[in-house]
């Protein structure tokens, strides 16, 4: 008999140790917050938006009105959150972002130094990604345990066809928070993992490989923009960078779900021996 995942929500029974196991309250990271304000895929369209302003309004009327372009564009998404009383986190991150671009745009009279702080940014993480492999953290798992732990089964259930139910069931997994104890009006901590997962080996090699793909775009990304960059093609420049960016991250976070899906499978089938 099969027994049936945990994070389902339901608060379980009561385990000897778990209270000194939860720790002092509010010292935990709390996950569920970090997933509040990541801004999903909306949040990462919206860092896009200011992207395209410029590219747009550079090749119609040149560097100042780009600048004003993306300026105003992400201002006004910034705004519009607010005024839905949206998590502004995401569109704050945009427009701190944006400023500094357009601020060295505007200190060189160069176009193309738009992009230095995207070709900076993906370098850094590509370089970091590709070295957490070296120390056995592999930054995918690292994150993706944090997120959704496999020992919650949170994704063990999940198959590949019916990819939009999936993602809608995926985000509200994730997004849930069990009730809060009556008594104390705190949410229960998550349970602690029977084992690591850099205790398996299969995990910690399926999560290198995803950290190696993510690590490798990044540089990938670099690379095809610092040719671009140095030839002053700010138009192809520009493409490249929208391109290379929310569609291809979108084929990543598929091909993520669906590896991290299939190793929580793994982690909830019964093991042998066990």
């Amino acid at each position: 008999m099969t027994a049936a995942p945990e994070g389902d929500g339901r608060p379980g029974p009561a385990r000897p140790g778990d209270d000194a196991a939860a720790g002092p309250p509010g010292v935990a990271f709390d996950r569920h917050l970090v997933l509040d304000q990541l801004g999903g895929w909306r949040g990462m369209l919206d860092a896009t938006l200011p992207t395209v302003a410029f590219i747009v309004a550079n090749s119609l009327a040149g560097l100042r009105a780009g600048i004003w372009s993306a300026l105003g564009v992400a201002v006004l998404l910034f705004g519009l959150r607010l005024v839905r009383r949206e998590s502004v986190q995401q569109a704050f991150s945009g427009l701190f972002g944006v400023a500094i671009a357009v601020a060295i745009a505007a200190a060189s009279g160069q176009a193309r130094d738009f992009f230095v702080p995207g070709l900076i940014r993906n370098a850094a993480l590509g370089v970091v990604l590709i070295g957490s492999i070296a120390f056995r953290w592999p930054l995918v798992g690292v994150v993706a345990e944090f997120l959704a732990p496999s020992h919650l089964g949170t994704m063990a259930s999940q198959s590949m066809p019916g990819l939009r139910r999936r993602m809608h069931r995926v985000n509200a997994t994730l997004h849930h928070r069990p009730p809060p104890d009556p008594a104390t009006g705190e949410r229960p901590a998550d349970p602690a993992p029977e084992r690591h997962w850099r205790d398996d080996s299969r995990m910690v090699r399926a999560y290198s490989w995803l950290t190696l793909m993510w690590g490798v775009v990044f540089l990938v990304r670099v690379a095809v923009q610092w040719v671009l960059y140095r030839a002053d093609e700010v138009e192809l420049l520009g493409t490249a960078s929208l391109l290379l960016g929310l569609p291809v991250t979108a084929v990543e976070v598929v091909v993520t779900l669906w590896v991290v899906s299939r190793l929580h499978r793994h982690r909830a089938d019964p093991q042998p021996g066990a």
